[in-house]
């Protein structure tokens, strides 16, 4: 089996818009429900027995179960009888919204996550349908249960054979998506390691280095979009309740979904770009969640560099190019043609010189050589042989940003 999502932007009409907004309403107000539920009975055992807490007491029944993903589905199916507002929302979408909750939950106790919260009015943008029918997709419209038919921009068409197993409806300040989860019943093969090998290097000031020599440098666009997100914020604090704020927030989050949209974009010509020539792409498997709590975190969320990974894979797949992840450690501070530590260096060096072979190149070079090094190692290929297979060929992508 085979899964892959696909996003189209839906034209819907003002009353489904309403009814949108409605589902969107009520299913806030069960995840709220459901959520006070389980901290209830979570609260009302953290005190020992022979202890009363100080602030608040929980008086429940000792033998009371803790609330599952189960029981409150069958809570809420008994309270959807007695409520109108309810009644007129999708059963299978209120479950997908206790389900979430389950899994936030599931997050908390395996990953180790924060206790979730509460959500306010407008938090919750998304809605699921888990089960569609099969005449789901007529021409360029899509049927939903209780909505109905509703267009969408069909940008390239639904494969044939594929089964749309999962829909999203999602809410942005840029219009209405819906994100479809498609299933093919194929095998895909193992891509077999051949051609060009290029090794990649990702920093701050030139966001990815080839082993072949190529930099290209990060964008900067959100810092150069802050000057005015600032405005828009400043008239955001100055608005009064009552007066037109949505409208400016509104103003804040587009310019927010802009910049992301932009560096997505300049992301996935940047992949296919390195996929031009390349046979083999190596990368290092860094320490995303460490290197944001930096110093430089913000740079390097500016960067995104886990979301570039996230796309290039893909396009290697798509591309026929084999993609794999190494060992980052001492990519730095190894020598590229003798593989023989050098030491530490310090950030400001941007020069790589080895005294063992009196090899010299640019820092940010010699890190994806390394990188290179040790991918052909993996894939069971020689340096030797295979360091200079192809030369990689392609034009930087063009780094202008537009206008904000």
């Amino acid at each position: 089996m085979f899964n892959l999502t696909w996003e189209f932007k839906l034209k819907p009409k003002a009353t489904q818009i309403e009814v949108f907004e409605h589902w969107l309403e009520q299913c806030c107000q069960v995840y709220n429900y459901s959520l006070k539920e389980r901290k209830d009975w979570y609260n009302s055992r953290k005190c020992q027995i022979n202890s009363c807490s100080i602030h608040s007491e929980y008086i429940m029944s000792a033998d009371t179960p803790r609330p599952t993903y189960s029981s409150q589905c069958k809570t809420l199916t008994a309270y959807r009888k007695t409520g109108p507002a309810l009644q007129r929302v999708n059963a299978q979408v209120l479950q997908q919204t206790l389900r979430r909750l389950e899994k936030a939950f599931v997050s908390m106790l395996e990953i180790h996550q924060g206790f979730p919260r509460f959500k306010k009015q407008g938090a919750l943008k998304s809605c699921s349908f888990p089960q569609l029918d099969t005449t789901f997709h007529q021409g360029n419209c899509l049927k939903l249960s209780v909505i109905g038919s509703i267009k969408f921009w069909q940008s390239r068409p639904i494969p044939q054979g594929a089964i749309v197993k999962h829909a999203r409806v999602i809410r942005r300040y840029s219009g209405w998506y819906i994100m479809l989860t498609l299933q093919w019943d194929v095998s895909i093969p193992d891509i077999i390691p051949h051609g060009n090998p290029v090794g990649i290097d990702v920093g701050l000031t030139n966001f990815i280095a080839t082993s072949n020599g190529i930099l290209i440098k990060r964008t900067r666009l959100f810092a150069e979009a802050e000057r005015k997100l600032k405005l828009l914020q400043q008239r955001v604090t100055r608005k009064s309740i009552g007066s037109n704020k949505k409208k400016a927030q509104q103003k804040v989050a587009l310019l927010h979904e802009y910049v992301a949209n932009w560096r997505k974009d300049w992301h996935r010509k940047l992949s296919h770009q390195i996929c031009d020539g390349a046979g083999m792409v190596f990368v290092e498997d860094l320490n995303l969640v460490g290197l944001k709590a930096g110093m430089l975190g913000k740079q390097g969320l500016e960067a995104g560099f886990g979301q570039f990974f996230n796309i290039l894979k893909p396009s290697c797949f798509k591309r026929g190019v084999c993609f794999q992840k190494l060992d980052a450690r001492k990519t730095s501070q190894i020598c590229p043609n003798c593989l023989n530590a050098r030491g530490k260096k310090e950030l400001s060096q941007r020069s790589h010189s080895c005294h063992n072979c009196g090899c010299t190149t640019d820092r940010d070079v010699a890190a994806p050589q390394v990188v290179l090094t040790r991918g052909l190692a993996a894939v069971g290929h020689t340096a030797c042989d295979a360091r200079h297979e192809g030369k990689f060929i392609g034009i930087p992508v063009k780094q202008e940003s537009p206008r904000l």
